[in-house]
Protein backbone atom coordinates (compact mmCIF):
# COMPACT_ATOMS: atom_id res chain seq x y z
CA UNK A 1 0.00 0.00 0.00
CA UNK A 2 2.66 2.12 0.53
CA UNK A 3 3.73 4.52 -2.71
CA UNK A 4 -0.02 5.64 -3.36
CA UNK A 5 -0.30 9.27 -3.69
CA UNK A 6 -3.45 10.06 -1.56
CA UNK A 7 -5.21 14.06 -2.32
CA UNK A 8 -6.71 15.79 1.15
CA UNK A 9 -8.52 18.22 -0.21
CA UNK A 10 -9.85 20.56 3.15
CA UNK A 11 -9.74 23.96 4.11
CA UNK A 12 -9.10 23.42 7.81
CA UNK A 13 -5.33 23.49 8.48
CA UNK A 14 -5.52 20.92 11.33
CA UNK A 15 -7.02 18.39 9.35
CA UNK A 16 -4.85 18.39 6.44
CA UNK A 17 -2.10 18.39 8.37
CA UNK A 18 -3.03 15.81 10.72
CA UNK A 19 -4.16 13.32 7.56
CA UNK A 20 -0.77 14.14 5.64
CA UNK A 21 1.00 13.49 8.93
CA UNK A 22 -0.60 10.10 9.97
CA UNK A 23 -0.53 8.90 6.11
CA UNK A 24 3.10 9.85 5.47
CA UNK A 25 4.21 7.51 8.56
CA UNK A 26 2.55 4.51 6.90
CA UNK A 27 4.57 5.69 3.66
CA UNK A 28 1.76 7.30 1.47
CA UNK A 29 2.43 10.11 -0.71
CA UNK A 30 0.34 13.04 -0.09
CA UNK A 31 -0.98 16.00 -1.57
CA UNK A 32 -2.68 18.47 0.32
CA UNK A 33 -5.39 21.21 -1.52
CA UNK A 34 -7.24 24.28 0.23
CA UNK A 35 -10.55 23.98 -1.93
CA UNK A 36 -12.51 22.31 -4.81
CA UNK A 37 -10.68 24.94 -7.12
CA UNK A 38 -7.08 24.54 -6.04
CA UNK A 39 -8.03 20.62 -6.21
CA UNK A 40 -8.93 20.45 -9.64
CA UNK A 41 -6.20 22.52 -10.85
CA UNK A 42 -3.54 20.15 -8.98
CA UNK A 43 -5.31 16.76 -9.50
CA UNK A 44 -4.23 16.32 -13.27
CA UNK A 45 -0.21 17.12 -12.13
CA UNK A 46 -0.41 14.69 -8.84
CA UNK A 47 -2.52 11.92 -10.06
CA UNK A 48 -3.90 10.69 -7.16
CA UNK A 49 -4.82 7.21 -6.33
CA UNK A 50 -7.51 8.00 -3.62
CA UNK A 51 -9.25 11.55 -2.74
CA UNK A 52 -10.53 12.66 0.52
CA UNK A 53 -12.90 16.05 0.38
CA UNK A 54 -14.25 17.89 3.30
CA UNK A 55 -18.04 18.74 2.59
CA UNK A 56 -18.06 22.22 4.20
CA UNK A 57 -15.34 24.43 2.01
CA UNK A 58 -15.70 27.77 0.38
CA UNK A 59 -16.08 28.86 -3.41
CA UNK A 60 -16.95 25.31 -4.11
CA UNK A 61 -17.94 22.73 -2.08
CA UNK A 62 -16.88 19.22 -1.77
CA UNK A 63 -20.38 17.85 -3.37
CA UNK A 64 -19.37 20.25 -5.93
CA UNK A 65 -15.99 18.81 -5.91
CA UNK A 66 -16.78 14.99 -6.05
CA UNK A 67 -19.29 15.65 -8.68
CA UNK A 68 -16.94 17.70 -11.14
CA UNK A 69 -14.15 14.95 -10.19
CA UNK A 70 -16.67 12.07 -11.15
CA UNK A 71 -18.35 13.48 -14.28
CA UNK A 72 -14.19 14.26 -15.34
CA UNK A 73 -13.66 10.40 -18.22
CA UNK A 74 -9.90 10.22 -16.54
CA UNK A 75 -11.22 10.32 -12.89
CA UNK A 76 -14.29 8.83 -12.78
CA UNK A 77 -12.69 5.56 -10.90
CA UNK A 78 -10.78 7.27 -8.39
CA UNK A 79 -12.36 6.45 -4.77
CA UNK A 80 -13.47 9.88 -3.44
CA UNK A 81 -14.03 9.55 0.43
CA UNK A 82 -16.29 12.44 2.22
CA UNK A 83 -15.16 14.14 5.22
CA UNK A 84 -17.55 16.17 7.57
CA UNK A 85 -18.59 16.74 10.51
CA UNK A 86 -22.30 16.10 9.74
CA UNK A 87 -23.80 12.63 10.09
CA UNK A 88 -27.26 12.92 8.79
CA UNK A 89 -28.55 10.64 6.57
CA UNK A 90 -29.41 13.32 3.97
CA UNK A 91 -25.05 14.49 4.23
CA UNK A 92 -24.80 10.62 3.51
CA UNK A 93 -27.18 10.49 0.64
CA UNK A 94 -26.34 13.88 -1.14
CA UNK A 95 -22.39 12.42 -0.71
CA UNK A 96 -23.64 9.14 -2.46
CA UNK A 97 -25.85 11.02 -5.11
CA UNK A 98 -22.78 12.83 -6.31
CA UNK A 99 -20.61 9.51 -6.76
CA UNK A 100 -18.72 9.01 -3.02
CA UNK A 101 -17.54 5.84 -2.85
CA UNK A 102 -17.32 6.48 1.32
CA UNK A 103 -18.71 8.58 3.95
CA UNK A 104 -16.32 9.06 7.02
CA UNK A 105 -17.19 11.76 10.00
CA UNK A 106 -14.54 14.23 11.60
CA UNK A 107 -12.72 13.26 14.15
CA UNK A 108 -11.50 10.82 12.08
CA UNK A 109 -9.18 7.97 13.27
CA UNK A 110 -6.04 6.12 11.70
CA UNK A 111 -7.83 3.50 11.11
CA UNK A 112 -10.45 5.08 9.37
CA UNK A 113 -8.36 6.41 6.59
CA UNK A 114 -6.54 3.66 6.04
CA UNK A 115 -9.36 1.45 5.88
CA UNK A 116 -10.67 3.73 3.44
CA UNK A 117 -7.84 3.51 1.93
CA UNK A 118 -7.56 -0.78 1.92
CA UNK A 119 -11.19 -0.79 0.84
CA UNK A 120 -10.96 1.39 -2.15
CA UNK A 121 -7.34 1.02 -3.41
CA UNK A 122 -6.69 -2.41 -5.69
CA UNK A 123 -2.79 -2.34 -4.97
Amino acid sequence: MSGLKVMIIDDSKTIRRTAETLLQREGFEVVTVVDGFEALSKITESNPDIIFVDIMMPRLDGYQTCALIKNSEQYRNTPIIMLSSKDSLFDRAKGQIVGSDEYLTKPFSKDELLDAIRTHVKS
